[in-house]
């Protein structure tokens, strides 16, 4: 996997889960596990870090979005499992304007001890995300969603951080042996966070990509040609078995709570009973996502020590 290069050079491996597959009860459909996965990449961090800088990232969460608490929440606490620190900001919306917020980035860039920087969003509608983001220094940019390191995505070079949740996904993909070399991918869903990105890490593997999105025309006959489909599309259950053929390979990235309380993804359940694998919501791409930014964040730590020693 070319991505990953980077990663390998720095100690991470991608384990071979190809032997400790479980499936859906009652199916022939494999999960993929980013539950398990997650786990092994915070116990690989801790043994890297035994003999290097401990990363550190710091988190700016603004307003009190509840879902952006339990994402904030969770990624200091695999931060910690993993042995690695991290430093929250906790701003309240009426306190900050949004040249506080740049300011705070400011320093945050120029403090050595911070290796990455990662704004929670969505931010409340009174910011512009968009120069908020920018303001991050390229080399802390831990989410890979700045222009620099979306560009070297594109270009194939793979020595900047790559946005977490389709790096996460390819991994998955990798760890339970699933060669993408010539398969039709399909991709529904077009933003610059996951769909974009995760139709050029297809492309690096050598898959034939259809980037699919709210205006495709034919949604369904394009899904059934696919090997693989990536569901990014924000949408409750939106891919059905329908729009699935008999072995097909599918990735859910969505996760939504219905009426009820429960979660489910942006993939239908019935999905099991024709996929020959599948994430599960929970427990699939999400784990992945914070994996990833664990990752990342010490590729951060670690490159500007490697460019120190040179």
């Amino acid at each position: 996997m070319k991505a990953f290069k980077r990663a390998e050079s720095n100690g991470f491996i991608i384990p071979d889960l190809t032997l400790e597959s479980a499936y859906f009860e009652n199916t022939n459909c494999k999960i993929l596990d980013g539950k398990k996965l997650s786990n092994n990449f915070v116990q690989q961090s801790q043994a890297l870090i035994s003999a290097r800088k401990i990363p550190c990232l710091a988190v700016i969460l603004v307003g009190s979005d509840p879902a952006s608490k339990v994402y904030v929440n969770n990624k200091i606490k695999i931060f910690k499992e993993a042995g690695f620190l991290s430093k929250s900001f906790i701003l309240n919306e009426a306190d900050y304007s949004e040249q506080d917020i740049i300011n705070l980035i400011i320093s945050l860039n120029k403090d050595e001890n911070i290796d990455g920087i990662l704004v929670q969003l969505p931010l409340p509608k009174k910011y512009n995300s968009i120069n908020i983001l920018n303001t991050i220094d390229s080399h802390k940019d831990v989410d890979g969603f700045l222009a620099h390191n979306m560009g070297s995505l594109a270009t194939g070079e793979f020595n900047t951080a790559i946005a977490c949740t389709p790096f996460g996904v390819m991994v998955l993909l990798h760890a339970y042996g699933i060669q993408l070399a010539g398969k039709h991918a399909v991709v529904i869903g077009r933003s610059n966070i996951v769909g974009k990105p995760m139709g050029l890490l297809l492309l690096s593997d050598d898959a034939t990509v259809t980037l699919a999105h709210s205006k495709t025309k034919n949604l369904k006959e394009i899904c059934k040609s696919a090997d693989v489909i990536v569901a990014a599309a924000g949408q409750p259950e939106i891919l059905t078995s329908d729009y699935v053929s008999n072995g097909a390979i599918v990735v859910d990235v969505g996760i939504h709570r219905k009426i009820d309380g429960k979660l489910c993804g942006d993939v239908h359940s019935s999905v099991k009973e024709k996929a020959s694998a599948l994430t599960p919501v929970p427990g699939g791409v999400g784990p992945m996502t914070i994996a990833m930014l664990l990752l990342n964040t010490a590729l951060s730590a670690w490159d500007l020590i490697n460019k120190k020693e040179k």
